[in-house]
């Protein structure tokens, strides 16, 4: 199973964007995202308690050394994905700063508020989410599918409880989003979480 850990820093991502001959202006338009990024989530940390940036880095990552995206509006929201849901931003401020394509990408792929208080009332309005991502486009999919790469590729560093409800949500509702992508791109998503699958067969 690949793994989509080394772009750590921007400079790492950088430098291998440059080596992979990105032209300039996409990779400025990069380096933008990841700076409102940094400003937008300031000292947030993952569970693991690694800096957040990390898994934006992450999930761009993945679209790049993995599924092959260039597309600099695709990879921009992938860095943003998680702006509108985990920070003061809104997806105005995400378009006044990067457009309506890359405020559109993050809009689908950011959770609404529970409608109502208690764990039951949040686990409805996320299925109610993953459900409403298949009627994304497939950009936003793309995204999505990035973003869960990054957070089950180290799953066993979770909880043990976590991992199992982790696994069978991404089963249920996130590998089966590969298809409506589609071609090549597609493709690579439905063999790397096929292989994922394997390597945590045993929380099926």
């Amino acid at each position: 199973m690949q793994l989509f850990t080394e772009w750590r820093t921007w400079e790492r991502a950088r430098a291998d964007l440059e080596a992979r001959a990105f032209p300039p202006a996409d990779v400025a338009v990069l380096e933008r995202a990841v700076e409102a990024a940094r400003r937008w989530h300031g000292p947030q940390r993952r569970p693991t308690g690694a800096p957040y940036l990390e898994h934006l880095l992450e999930a761009a990552e993945v679209l790049v050394r993995g599924a092959g995206v260039t597309d600099p509006e695709t990879l921009a929201a992938a860095v943003l994905h998680d702006v509108v849901e985990d920070t003061d931003a809104t997806v105005n401020d995400v378009e006044a700063e990067f457009g309506p394509v890359v405020a559109e990408l993050v809009d689908w792929v950011t959770k609404p508020p529970a409608g109502g208080r208690g764990r039951q009332a949040k686990r409805a309005a996320k299925t109610a989410y993953l459900r409403r991502l298949r009627e994304a486009p497939p950009e936003a999919i793309t995204v999505k599918l990035a973003d869960r790469v990054s957070n089950v590729q180290t799953l066993d560093r979770m909880p043990p409880d976590f991992q199992r409800r982790y696994f069978t949500e991404t089963v249920t509702y996130i590998v089966p989003l590969a298809e409506q992508v589609g071609g090549e791109r597609g493709r690579w998503f439905a063999g790397w979480y096929a292989d994922w699958r394997r390597r945590f067969a045993h929380l099926g």
